[in-house]
């Protein structure tokens, strides 16, 4: 009788190969701007996406469909892609990563809030989560950033909650400012020359019309700004 052949090892199937794959830094990019755009309430079509991540479309596209196949995200006609439950998890993971070193590399390593996020962004990737965990427990487990963005929280929940920004208030309303964006070193420098950091009070003294400057009280002192830079600070109500 023939010696029986050795049985072949099963290959893994494609999907489930790719859904243990390690993700490179590119698609984590991707998942993070796509959670933004979301939590903005915009399409995170291929359009928006090139925008923010400075890409062609065409890379877009292709990255999306990578995406797709790996079940982080739904590509939806007319809108494009939209995180799953999976892929929501990683952009948040991600985030939270990012929020922390920069909370460790201001609170501990004595960094500038206005210089801080290109090295948080280099580091993330690299960075365990255990380790991140470490940071945020010796910082007493903070709840939002030295910009005033929530952290994401170790079991993937955070504050979603949509603010208005400061371009949105009313001419003689109070506001108390919750957070900026830490994506421009000199915006943040120039906010921090004004006295316009998270906790700070703030009135809307006047508009110019046809999207003119804004006149705004911080404290004692009033500060023309432009409706750009306004529109790049989101404020909560002024009794909080």
């Amino acid at each position: 009788m023939p010696a029986s052949r050795p049985a072949k090892a099963r290959s893994a199937s494609p999907r489930a190969a790719s859904s243990h794959a390690t993700l490179t830094r590119q698609a984590e990019d991707y998942l993070k701007v796509i959670y933004e755009i979301e939590r903005d309430g915009d399409a995170a079509g291929t359009t928006a996406i090139a925008a923010r991540l400075g890409v062609a479309a065409a890379s877009v596209s292709g990255m999306v469909r990578r995406l797709a196949r790996q079940g982080l995200v739904a590509v939806e006609r007319y809108r494009g892609a939209r995180l799953t439950a999976r892929g929501r998890r990683v952009a948040l993971q991600m985030i939270r990563r990012h929020r922390i070193l920069e909370s460790y590399l201001v609170t501990r390593l004595g960094f500038g809030w206005d210089g801080v996020h290109d090295e948080a962004e280099r580091l993330e990737h690299a960075a365990s989560a255990q380790l991140i965990d470490a940071m945020a427990a010796a910082l007493g487990d903070p709840a939002i950033d030295p910009h005033g963005a929530p952290i994401p929280r170790a079991d993937g929940t955070v504050d979603d909650t949509r603010l208005r920004s400061l371009d949105d208030l009313a001419v003689g309303a109070a506001a108390r400012v919750a957070r900026m964006s830490d994506r421009d070193p000199s915006l943040l420098r120039y906010l921090a020359e004004l006295g316009i950091r998270p906790g700070a009070s703030v009135r809307l003294v006047d508009r110019a019309p046809f999207d003119g400057p804004l006149t705004v009280a911080v404290g004692r002192a009033r500060h023309v700004i432009g409706a750009a830079v306004a529109r790049r600070v989101w404020v909560t109500d002024g009794r909080r």
